[in-house]
């Protein structure tokens, strides 16, 4: 089986080793002020594509904030059926300024982490649901640290 992911590099250019060795990155920007855009509460892209997944994964999802968000808005991370699985409802998403860590409903500078691992079966993508109003901007990184659990297990940027 080929995987075609992004390994964790040390200084030494060395592959780090770990439960969850493969690593995807999503760039969001959110344009809700804009119909259609990401960040539209009433748009097409509510909920918005992070990363597609096939076959079995073992996954841990977190955020980190590059331009602070705007908008009255909650935001929410999971799979459909189980918006806020993965990452819990951020209830007033102008909490979340620049360089703020997003890994549960209060995001905050610098703050530590228990990774919560989940498993995704049958290949259900992940995805960023916007709530009650729209982000009208902002930027976030999301990262995917994942595992295959199938033969055809694998997570690419949406």
């Amino acid at each position: 089986m080929a995987i075609d992911a992004i390994l964790p590099i040390d200084a030494q250019g060395n592959p780090v080793p770990g439960i969850l060795p493969f690593r995807e990155t999503k760039r969001i920007t959110f344009a809700g002020g804009t119909a259609n855009a990401i960040g539209d509460h009433d748009g097409d892209l509510d909920p918005f594509d992070i990363f597609t997944v096939t076959g079995d994964v073992k996954v841990y999802v977190m955020g980190v904030c590059k331009t602070s968000l705007v908008g009255a808005a909650t935001l929410e991370v999971g799979l459909v059926g189980n918006t806020a699985v993965l990452l819990a409802q951020i209830s007033d998403v102008t909490a979340l300024d620049a360089n703020m860590a997003y890994l549960d409903a209060t995001p905050a500078l610098g703050e530590g982490e228990a990774p919560l691992v989940h498993t995704i079966g049958g290949g259900l993508d992940i995805i960023g649901t916007v709530g009650s109003a729209n982000i009208t901007a902002g930027v976030i990184d999301f990262y995917c640290f994942w595992y295959p659990l199938s033969a055809d297990g694998k997570v690419s940027p949406a």
